[in-house]
């Protein structure tokens, strides 16, 4: 990263730049400022230093617009800080009309006004007040801003219910009407509202004002440039007018030019700004009417005064010094009569014959201020002396009087002012900067509010969405259940049905097998376990030519093939078996293919029975 200083160097070739060749000229802002919000548009460009922005702003003039409205900062809202407002209509308002005659002219100036949400909401508060005739007819709002762009949308004075809702659904009736692009403020009203640009630094301040609203914006400027800022609102200001600043904004550091009214809601009064030197009068000494001049000035600074007083004449002698100077400069009375630049007060503790020549040349008095000296302890004072010349009633000049007025408290009074002045305003300033990031980050956070409110608003939609299709998948599921009975009556059904025919297929008194056209088992039926010893399950599934059974089914593979094969009738064969117990015997078994009513043969079923003794097969295989 570039270092402090040389980012400094480019930052204010960047500013140079921009007043040079769009006429903006920042250096009246503060730079801290300045600098996060131009970082904060290098950063959405891809710019790592403000001499690359700059070559950048060179190529796309179009950045110059995003650029401005950064570092112009147009955050406002209708009734911004709204208890500020209350007071403003509550107090002040009141007393502002009670000033003014009832056909006197109200002149408002509302400075920095964005897109024109405080310049309406001032309207709005003094229609309230005075009622809408009185409104049109006495009300001129002055309202200015340095954004074009905010300006042309002020103008327009169109706004969104989203804009409008710090304003009370009975005020929005009132004084806005619908327009295609959201709501109008009153046209009627419209008319007694003036904007137009204004830079607070440069440009002349609108005059005779009553009300002025300037609302944090002073605080993006530099001290030097808020005191410029502020003598301009003194000027423009009148008497009873009022100053309606921003919660981020106390002028502390001000009280030559604003009084506060009111602090908790930063309500201010001009103060007049008369010059001391002009309310003040000389009195000068009066004339002396002696016949010679050296007695005359001693006689006019006989009078014994607490005040260091020291009387030279016209001819540059040392004439008189009473006792208060005496003892203060260690003054004889051998000094009296000597010439003034031989006494070492005519040059300690200031250059006294400088002066005198001036008083001499001017006739008129010379001040000097804040002499520091020491007394004859070695304790330091300071004194402010005033050489005044003396002249007779004739007009003649007599001498100087030279006067020490001993200032010490009170130049330590200063000092102690001044740096605590100045350590006030350090924290001020560290306030100021605190409470601008403050609002900083309370803007970006507002940002994100609205980020976040609109991310709801589609989580809003997204979970309608579920809804309906959870009430789809709900009638789904109803339908499932219905399905599922009808499944289940059937499955009752088939239990019923598998019971009757495990109860036929048992009842036959012969053995009982049916396959599947891949020989696998089917149906094995009880008399089939006991014939040949083997249970339902361990012979369903199996491979019937593969079971190891007292039948020889390797005999009997011709007659299923034959069955499979689509023979008509029943196959029959005679073999040899063995039952479970072991018993040989002759037995005899008939295979009967199963087919659809199409023809097509799906398996066959297999009886067997032993032979009676008269060789015929059993009587269940008879039929």
């Amino acid at each position: 990263m570039p270092d402090e200083n040389n980012s400094n160097e480019e930052l204010a070739g960047l500013l140079d730049y921009l007043k040079r060749s769009r006429g903006f000229d920042f250096s009246g802002y503060k730079k801290s400022t300045l600098g996060r919000r131009i970082e904060k548009r290098m950063a959405a460009v891809g710019c790592d230093s403000f001499t690359r922005y700059e070559d950048y702003l060179e190529v796309n003039p179009r950045e110059f617009t995003e650029l401005f409205n950064t570092i112009l900062i147009n955050v406002t809202s209708f009734f911004r800080d709204a208890p500020a407002w209350d007071y403003l209509a509550s107090d002040i308002v009141p007393e502002l009309l009670q000033s003014q005659p009832d056909r006197h002219p109200l002149r408002v100036w509302s400075a920095g006004c964005a897109s024109g949400e405080e310049a309406y909401t001032a309207a709005i508060t003094l229609a309230e007040a005075l009622g809408e005739d009185a409104f049109r007819r006495r009300v001129k709002i002055y309202a200015t801003d340095l954004d074009d762009d905010a300006l042309a949308a002020a103008r327009h004075g169109v706004y969104t219910n989203d804009q409008l809702k710090g304003v009370s659904d009975e005020l929005v009736d009132k004084y806005f009407e619908p327009n295609s692009r959201g709501l109008a403020f009153r046209a009627d009203l419209r008319r007694s509202i003036i904007f137009g640009r204004n830079d607070l630094i440069i440009d002349a301040p609108i005059s005779r004002i009553d009300l002025l609203v300037c609302r944090n914006v002073l605080m993006y400027f530099t001290p030097e440039t808020q005191a410029r800022i502020l003598e301009r609102f003194n000027f423009a200001l009148n008497g009873t007018g009022f100053l309606f600043l921003g919660k981020s904004e106390m002028l502390i550091t001000h009280g030559d030019l604003f009084a506060p009214y009111d602090l908790k809601w930063r309500v201010f009064r001009k103060v007049a700004r008369n010059n001391l030197r002009e309310r003040l009068a000389f009195l000068g000494p009066g004339a002396f009417e002696d016949s010679l001049p050296g007695d005359g000035i001693r006689a006019a600074a006989a009078t014994v005064s607490p005040l260091p007083q020291i009387v030279v004449d016209r001819s540059g002698y040392l004439v008189d010094a009473n006792r208060r100077a005496r003892e203060l400069f260690t003054l004889l009375d051998t000094d009296i009569g000597k010439p003034f630049q031989d006494v070492p007060v005519s040059y300690r503790p200031a250059d006294l014959r400088t002066a005198l020549d001036r008083a001499y040349e001017q006739n008129a008095p010379v001040h000097l201020k804040a002499v520091p000296s020491h007394d004859v302890h070695g304790n330091e004072r300071v004194f402010d002396i005033e050489v005044a010349p003396v002249t007779a009633r004739n007009g003649e000049n007599l001498g100087t009087s030279i006067t020490f007025n001993d200032v010490t408290v009170l130049a330590r009074l200063a000092d102690d002012y001044q740096r605590s002045k100045h350590e006030l305003e350090n924290a001020y300033e560290e306030l100021q900067s605190t409470v601008e990031e403050l609002e900083t980050t309370n803007e970006e956070l507002q940002s994100t509010n609205e980020e976040l409110e609109t991310t709801n608003e589609e989580l809003q939609s997204t979970n309608e969405e579920l809804e309906t299709m959870n009430e789809e998948l709900q009638s789904t599921n109803d339908e499932l259940e219905t399905m599922n009975s009808e499944v289940t009556s059937r499955a009752t059904e088939l239990d019923r049905v598998n019971l009757f025919l495990e109860g036929i297929l048992g009842s036959l008194g012969v053995s009982v097998v049916v396959i599947d056209t891949t020989h696998e088992v089917q149906v094995w039926n009880a008399m089939s376990e006991e014939l040949w010893g083997l249970r339902p399950e361990e012979a369903e599934g199996k491979d019937f030519l593969s079971l190891d059974i007292g039948l020889p089914v390797s005999q009997i593979e011709d007659a299923i093939a034959r069955s499979f094969g689509g023979a008509k009738g029943r196959i029959e064969e005679h073999v040899e078996a063995v039952n479970r117990r072991g018993q040989h015997f002759t037995c005899a078994v008939r295979v009967i293919p199963l087919s659809t009513r199409s023809g097509d043969i799906y398996g066959s079923m297999i009886l067997a029975a032993p032979v009676t003794e008269s060789g015929a097969p059993a009587p269940e295989l008879a039929h």
